[in-house]
């Protein structure tokens, strides 16, 4: 954990010269998230999926969409598909300005994972790569999801070896490109029988380079007037003890019963939850047919319009939905964490341990945590999982089987009802001095 840590603060130190006047980056460190300028990064963000295929390709709506995210308080959205030979840079850069980050899910609807019949295969992982080589030069480039509610049910638990393969892969490819430590973590459905286990197994383990670098939880608990302990926030907080990897929220934000409050983001950025999670992603930005949306494009057209889908105009002016946005923006203009700064975090951080990997159990989690891990082109094959074994082969992606659109809630609405090397040298003076 130490070398981990260490290469990250140096990595940032590096950043931080070579961007003396740009975006800071942002990299995990311990159980926090840090700006390459040292101070801790908290997400205040909304989900953000104006098309099924790619937001991030309009730049003038992106403009007027980013303007609007800002005077709502928002510092991040999260994208769950793009087309990685588009040109994002206007929207990228539109989002930069106005100081919001990227979290970007690398999958499309025939590369995720499924549960009834997990595999890594090349396919999947030449998809995830040209997403990463497509944003990785993008300064508010956040982090980057493998998969999202990829486990719905205990009985589900081996999906999870090919999730973690998917991360080992991803990072090795990034690492092997040289692109900076961008963050690679996992966007889990908060489904009690899998928690802590799921989080725990994917954090689990050495070398880190096998592991999350964060995890996060699509979290609809905390629904109207309720409380830290009456949502049951209390348990997530708990569940996250010893982590030593960063958590956040990865969506959130009951639709019933109306108005939408937003009273959980008070825990989440106040002294309940600001010292061991990062954050929290609202869903989602647009208006549509799922009814979680903070702003409307204009009122429903027919369906066989062109700029619409499902009748819900994709594009125009932002018009905030009352009073959703509103209690949104209130809260979030009083919530400021400050956190603590990376020079005064680094030497607790070099001494965090992996958390315990979690028991083989019957009628439990079913992971072996002595098991290797899938190698790239494994399909799992249940038949065999008493003797621990899967079945080297391929496999063809299937279509997304998610009720709602790209990241819906659907399950949770059921739960609702000189030079280089100078440099080098000062960073690990540097580090020395911090540690």
């Amino acid at each position: 954990m130490l070398i981990s840590v260490i290469f990250t603060i140096t990595s940032l130190i590096i950043t931080a010269f070579a961007q003396s006047s740009s975006t800071p980056t942002v990299s995990a460190v311990g159980s926090k998230f840090f700006f390459s300028n040292g101070t801790q990064y908290y997400i205040k963000g909304v989900a953000y999926q104006l098309t099924p295929d790619d937001p991030l390709i309009d730049t003038d709506q992106c403009t007027r969409d980013s303007k609007q995210m800002a005077d709502l308080g928002a510092n991040t959205i999260r994208v769950y598909h793009v087309d990685p030979t588009a040109n994002h840079d206007g929207c990228m850069s539109a989002f930069a300005n106005v100081g919001i980050y990227l979290f970007l899910d690398l999958d499309t609807f025939d590369t995720q994972f499924e549960q009834e019949t997990p595999y890594w295969n090349q396919t999947q992982l030449s998809a995830f790569e040209a997403v990463l080589d497509a944003f990785h030069d993008y300064d508010n480039l956040a982090g980057v999801f493998v998969a999202n509610e990829a486990m719905t049910r205990l009985n589900g638990s081996d999906t999870a070896p090919f999730i973690k393969a998917a991360m080992r892969d991803v990072k090795a490819y990034r690492d092997q490109k040289n692109y900076r430590p961008i963050p690679v973590g996992y966007s889990g459905a908060d489904i009690p029988s899998l928690r802590p286990m799921l989080q725990n197994y994917l954090a689990c383990g050495t070398p880190p380079a096998e592991a999350a670098d964060f995890f996060s939880l699509n979290v609809y608990e905390w629904c109207g007037v309720s409380s830290f302990p009456g949502s049951g926030y209390n348990k997530l907080v708990a569940n996250a003890t010893g982590l030593q990897i960063p958590i956040f929220i990865s969506e959130t934000g009951c639709r019933e019963p109306r108005p939408r409050l937003f009273d959980d983001q008070v825990s989440i950025f106040g002294d309940d939850m600001a010292d061991s999670w990062s954050g929290a992603i609202v869903y989602e930005w647009i208006q549509e047919a799922n009814d979680y949306g903070l702003i409307s494009y204009g009122p429903k057209v027919d369906p066989s319009d062109p700029t619409a889908l499902d009748g819900y105009p994709r594009s125009g002016k932002p018009s905030p939905v009352s009073p959703d946005y509103s209690n949104l923006k209130a809260h979030w203009a009083t919530l400021h964490p400050t956190g603590v700064a990376l020079s005064a975090y680094s030497t607790s951080a070099s001494g965090l341990k992996p958390i315990a990997c979690p028991s083989l159990t019957v009628n439990g989690w079913i992971v072996d945590p002595t098991a290797s891990l899938p190698s790239l082109g494994q399909t799992l094959n249940r038949a065999a999982t008493a003797t621990g074994s899967q079945t080297a082969g391929t496999a063809s992606p299937q279509p997304s089987k998610k009720a709602e659109g790209p990241g819906g809630p659907a399950l949770q609405d059921a739960k609702q009802i000189a030079g280089l090397s100078a440099i080098l040298t000062g960073a690990f003076i540097l580090v020395l001095a911090w540690l």
